[in-house]
């Protein structure tokens, strides 16, 4: 799941409500952390919730944990992008290294950040509903078409923040919100999209979790959809000159 990557200073004149500002790593990584940690809080805290109060409906719970998560998705995105463009997802970070919007040598703070964060939001929710700091998820999700719903989850979240990039950046947190929640839906695995949301839901013996031997082909399948998109999308939308980042 998640986000964002809202567009890196470029040499053309900037828009102050999209582009990150030139703050420092520490402070981007900050906000990496706790922006992935509401998300993760927002993503576990409202299924438990949701599987409390639906009586057993699975439909309702999910759509009660669809909703809370793209609407959380998009404000922490609308808050977080212009400082650090708001990826909370190894998979973003890695795609936008890859395409030179941020630089390799802040990827390994990014990516730690990230999982830590997502780590910290599952021992909220647990804290928040009176459940053990963590434990493993028992919550199956294994087989072939769970491991291609991923791929084609991350597939579709690469291609939507790369187009909204180029076409229209101002729309990328409703774009987002958008797509994972419609992807809860069109996919098998509820669009997990993220490695570090992976890893954390691993965590949580909850309506949201995954049980840890299942994550490694969730984590593989997302990160090659991610690849794909990216290679996909650099031959569909070539990229234009002066938009390297320099932080």
């Amino acid at each position: 799941m998640a986000v964002s990557a809202l567009p890196a200073r470029s040499k053309r004149a900037p828009d102050p409500a999209s582009e990150p500002r030139a703050d420092s790593l520490a402070r981007r990584v900050a906000a990496e952390a706790l922006g992935t940690a509401f998300l993760l809080a927002a993503v576990v805290g409202s299924g438990i919730m949701g599987e409390r109060l639906a009586a057993g409906n699975a439909a309702v719970a999910l759509l009660a944990n669809t909703l809370a998560t793209a609407a959380a998705l998009t404000v922490l995105i609308l808050m977080f992008g212009p400082l650090s463009g708001a990826h909370f997802n190894p998979a973003v970070t890695l795609v936008m290294a890859v395409r030179r919007e941020v630089r390799w040598g802040a990827v390994p703070a990014y990516l730690a950040a990230q999982v830590a964060g997502a780590v910290a939001g599952v021992a909220a929710a647990h804290l928040m509903f009176e459940a053990p700091l963590f434990a493993f998820s028992t919550h199956a999700r294994s087989g072939p078409a769970q491991m291609f719903s991923e791929f084609v989850a991350t597939f579709g979240l690469i291609a939507v923040i790369l187009a909204c990039l180029r076409h229209k950046a101002e729309a990328i947190p409703y774009a987002v919100g958008c797509y994972i929640g419609a992807a809860y839906w069109f996919t098998a695995s509820t669009s997990f999209a993220n490695p570090a949301v992976t890893i954390a839901r691993s965590l949580t013996n909850t309506f949201s979790g995954i049980r840890p031997q299942d994550a490694p082909g969730f984590i593989l399948a997302q990160l090659l959809g991610a690849a794909a998109a990216a290679v996909f999308f650099a031959w569909l939308l070539p990229s234009r000159s002066g938009q390297v980042d320099h932080r």
